[in-house]
């Protein structure tokens, strides 16, 4: 369950938090016309830190823009309410959910007699997919349900519309006794999981799957390349991914804001590697998590400090 705090940001003012509400006759209910962000403040030695907030605040407008919803605040300016509800909810660490919707006006397929409307919350949120999975990773299996086809819902786009898709593969994978699905793309190629990123490692190779295999471009998914290329000097293909390779990769993992940097253990129950976080997913996560916890120093600028 979602651990309530006191304050949410909501069209422009503060409410509390059980007054936060909208129309049933919503736009965004009946249509699935919003898209949103998630982002994470860590508690660091110098205070909450919120990792990479104008690049997730950017892709929010992103996705408004595909969707022709304006905003009327600036990027800057969004940035700072995002901020000033943590403060408003004294958190040290917390998940933070902007998300811009279609409000109440016509009920009709056509959004462009509804106002568009915005939200900001903040609540506690731990390892999304559990507290061992960082360590010991998960068991996934192969959805039956692929990703969506070019020229039909825009992938690049965070919202909510897409993750029906999400749902399916999420509730396929519960379901069947796995802790999450990996999608193919309309073509049979790897995309991602239900709401993350993928990489695989092969022969001290990295492989994870471009912008066209129907992914979201992944705030944390960029951070993991720079690592990768930057610091551990390991090649990185951008290319299509056939299913068959998963279960022969050496090491797997899931990205994401959420699911930060986690070990796959199996694929469809066949045992990826030594069944367990390989060396460079190790290593590539403990680096992670010292630079967004504050125990490395911030050299990519990924932090913003919540105290002015």
């Amino acid at each position: 369950m979602v651990q309530k705090t006191d304050w949410i940001w909501l069209n422009g003012k503060f409410v509390k938090w059980e007054d936060a509400n909208i129309h049933v006759l919503s736009h965004a209910l009946h249509y699935g016309t919003s898209v949103f962000e998630g982002i994470r403040c860590y508690e660091t030695p110098k205070g909450p830190m919120v990792l990479r907030l104008k690049d997730h605040i950017q892709r929010l407008y992103n996705s408004a823009k595909i969707y022709r919803m304006e905003l009327p605040w600036t990027i800057d300016e969004y940035c700072e309410l995002c901020l000033e509800v943590i403060r408003r909810n004294k958190m040290k660490a917390c998940y933070i959910r902007p998300v811009v919707y279609r409000g109440y006006g016509e009920v009709g397929v056509n959004p462009f007699g509804c106002p568009v409307e915005s939200a900001i919350a903040v609540w506690d949120w731990g390892a999304y997919l559990g507290p061992e999975a960082l360590a010991k990773g998960v068991d996934v299996c192969v959805s039956s349900w692929n990703r969506m086809a070019p020229n039909t819902l825009p992938t690049m786009a965070k919202c909510a519309a897409n993750y029906m898709n999400s749902q399916l593969i999420k509730m396929e994978a519960i379901l069947a006794g796995y802790a999450e699905g990996i999608a193919l793309d309309v073509n049979g190629h790897v995309s991602e999981g239900s709401g993350e990123n993928l990489f695989l490692v092969r022969n001290n190779i990295v492989f994870t799957p471009s912008i066209a295999n129907a992914i979201l471009p992944g705030i944390t998914r960029d951070g993991v390349l720079t690592l990768l290329e930057k610091e551990f000097k390991m090649e990185v293909r951008h290319q299509a991914i056939m299913r068959e390779m998963l279960y022969i990769a050496d090491e797997l993992f899931f990205t994401g804001t959420a699911a930060e940097v986690t070990p796959i253990a199996s694929v469809d129950k066949i045992q990826i590697g030594a069944g367990k976080r390989g060396p460079v997913t190790e290593k590539l996560q403990t680096r992670y998590l010292q630079i967004v916890t504050g125990k490395a120093p911030d050299i990519y600028g990924w932090l913003t400090p919540v105290e002015k």
